[in-house]
């Protein structure tokens, strides 16, 4: 087997493919013939995950039980990562390999963080060639706006079947990217901010100026946004980072750290990490003081980190994104510190909510 291939098996084995793989699969002009269909958000095959489906968010450990979220007092609104591979500028969401690679490199590892707090909503969506974020252009804009109207039209639905009760934004890299766009363009500076509790986007360059929300500064603040993107400390952005940016871009970057919830560049040590939790591997459990964190520059400097317990394949796909780019890990690093952030920012909210006396 070619080590071209190598690295294509390694990036379908470990799911949670993302934005690298994509420059070298071009997709060539975009052809609006060739777009799927447009899911049918009525259907629970358009819905990576639903409350009252079993799905790959519903998955906790027996010491951090998940709620019964048919009973949930607030819902989550989840975007997945890039999960496709191949030469299309929007993937459909019907292919089973699609399917697989969404629930575990999505729901599983990364939305099951919220189902402590809510009832998880999850859509599929026709998602956009990888390098449409990596070396973007007026065909990679045209794919990223069939993504976005998905987003829209699932968001509508999310909202009829969940009325008005408050709710979390949560995605990663392409989903945060899609996610930050909803955020701005159909929740910021309307009644739907006064219902957002926190918005989770990890993974993707926002700057906050885009976004119409607060940054969040502090624990327990909510109506703000929640934004990292984890690399180590000797890390070197290369033509494979979003858009290629280099390191004056990326300073411009949110970055609130997710072991403390705070937007400052304090080192938080591993001691104070509540540990991360790897659910795609065969004996899952919470390694505590797994890793550290500090921002710097827009980035989440991890120096000190625990053996990754990763397959073979998985590690050709860490090798394939370059040394010290944890970006395929972002919620498994702090998968805890994260489930206990949006466990306060939920009470901060769902307390003030409450009428005096209650």
């Amino acid at each position: 087997m070619t080590l071209a291939l190598l690295v294509v098996a390694g990036i379908v084995a470990a799911a949670t493919i993302d934005r690298w793989l994509f420059v070298a699969l071009d997709p060539g002009p975009f052809d609006p013939q060739a777009t799927p269909p447009a899911p049918d958000y009525d259907a629970p095959a358009s819905w990576a995950a639903l409350p009252e489906l079993e799905d790959g968010a519903d998955l906790a450990l027996p010491e951090h039980p998940a709620i019964d979220q048919t009973a949930a007092a607030l819902d989550v609104f989840y975007l997945h990562p890039t999960t496709a591979i191949g030469t299309r500028w929007n993937a459909p969401i019907d292919e089973p390999a699609i399917i697989e690679a969404t629930t575990r490199g999505g729901t599983l590892i990364q939305a099951s963080v919220f189902n402590g707090v809510g009832a998880i909503h999850a859509p599929r969506y026709r998602q956009a060639h990888g390098r449409a974020f990596t070396q973007p252009d007026a065909d990679g804009d045209r794919a990223i706006a069939v993504a976005l109207a998905d987003v829209h039209a699932a968001f509508d639905a999310f909202l009829a079947r969940t009325g008005g009760r408050p709710f979390v934004l949560a995605g990663h890299s392409q989903g945060s990217v899609l996610g930050g766009r909803l955020l701005a363009e159909r929740i910021a500076g309307t009644e739907l901010a006064q219902r957002l509790v926190v918005a989770y986007l990890p993974g993707a360059p926002l700057r906050a100026e885009a976004l119409g929300v607060p940054v969040c500064e502090r624990p327990a603040q909510t109506g703000c946004a929640v934004v990292w993107n984890a690399r180590g400390p000797d890390y070197e952005p290369n033509a494979l980072e979003f858009g290629g940016a280099d390191r004056s871009a990326m300073r411009e970057w949110i970055c609130v750290n997710p072991i403390s919830g705070i937007h400052d560049e304090e080192h938080v040590p591993a001691e104070r990490s509540r540990g991360a939790v790897f659910l795609d591997t065969e004996h899952p459990r919470v390694l505590p003081g797994f890793a550290d964190g500090r921002c710097h520059e827009g980035r989440l400097i991890v120096e000190t980190m625990g053996e990754l317990e990763r397959d073979p394949m998985s590690r050709i796909l860490l090798w394939v994104i370059g040394p010290e780019n944890y970006h395929p890990i972002e919620y498994q690093l702090h998968y805890l510190d994260l489930r206990h952030d949006v466990g306060e920012r939920v009470a901060a909210f769902l307390a003030a909510a409450s009428p005096p006396g209650s």
